[in-house]
């Protein structure tokens, strides 16, 4: 498996902020968003290669009981579903971060922890047709969110970047076959710099006392900045 990096530090965003935990980002993703905070992951996977002992172990000598799998998109990494029962062998809690597009298929996890694309996430021209169609066809998949949400516990978070992406949100939540509790949707403004973060959460977090919806934080941010390792 291909590791961007693994790191011990608080879980910054969810239900299970502030947590500490031991973060494996994988390399690698099937999407392009345009605002990726982790483009090093994402756009350009490089890393060094470990097998599933070799994870497992670093994992183990943090100390730490929460263990997160993220990205890029870790559900495309080889090798995922071992290395999950592995960690969950080792007593550790798991959460996974997925944009949701891949089907969970009995992978260990004790947190699923969604975050469906909406428009905004759209790479334009940055990109060539072929990726633009290739994320817009994949980025929200109703399905697949449904088999997460029915099978573990679940947040599902999406990235706000404006008023507009509201209506989008509303649509979406419509679609699943199962409308998630208010509390388990998350809004989450978009930004990797606080000014626009507060700026955003300002108005993001009356929203959320309107609809009954959670806000969602980006604590590493305010406590250690836009880094990696974090």
């Amino acid at each position: 498996m291909l590791v961007s990096e693994i790191f011990h530090s608080i879980q910054g965003e969810g239900e299970l902020a502030g947590m500490p935990s031991v973060f494996v980002r994988t390399s690698g993703c099937n999407l392009r968003c345009t605002w990726c905070d982790t483009p090093y992951a994402s756009w350009n996977p490089g890393g060094e290669r470990m097998d599933v002992d070799a994870i497992v172990a670093r994992v183990a000598g943090f100390g730490a009981r929460h263990a997160v799998l993220t990205g890029g998109e870790p559900m495309i990494a080889p090798g995922i579903r071992e290395l999950a029962a592995a960690l969950h062998d080792a007593d550790m809690h798991i959460t996974i971060e997925t944009a949701a597009t891949i089907a969970p298929d009995g992978i260990a996890c004790e947190l699923a922890s969604l975050s469906p694309k909406l428009r905004n996430s759209s790479p334009g021209g940055r990109l060539g047709e072929a990726w633009r169609e290739k994320h817009e066809s994949l980025r929200w998949q109703p399905a697949v969110v449904g088999a997460w949400m029915a099978t573990y516990d679940y947040q599902l978070k999406f990235v706000v970047a404006g008023p507009n992406d509201l209506e989008e949100i509303e649509t979406m939540l419509g679609e699943l076959s199962v409308r998630p509790p208010a509390a388990k949707v998350l809004l989450m403004p978009e930004g990797v710099e606080q000014a626009q973060l507060r700026e955003r959460g300002s108005w993001l977090a009356e929203v959320c006392k309107t609809c009954g919806y959670r806000f969602c934080p980006r604590l590493h941010i305010e406590l250690f900045g836009n880094r990696r390792g974090t």
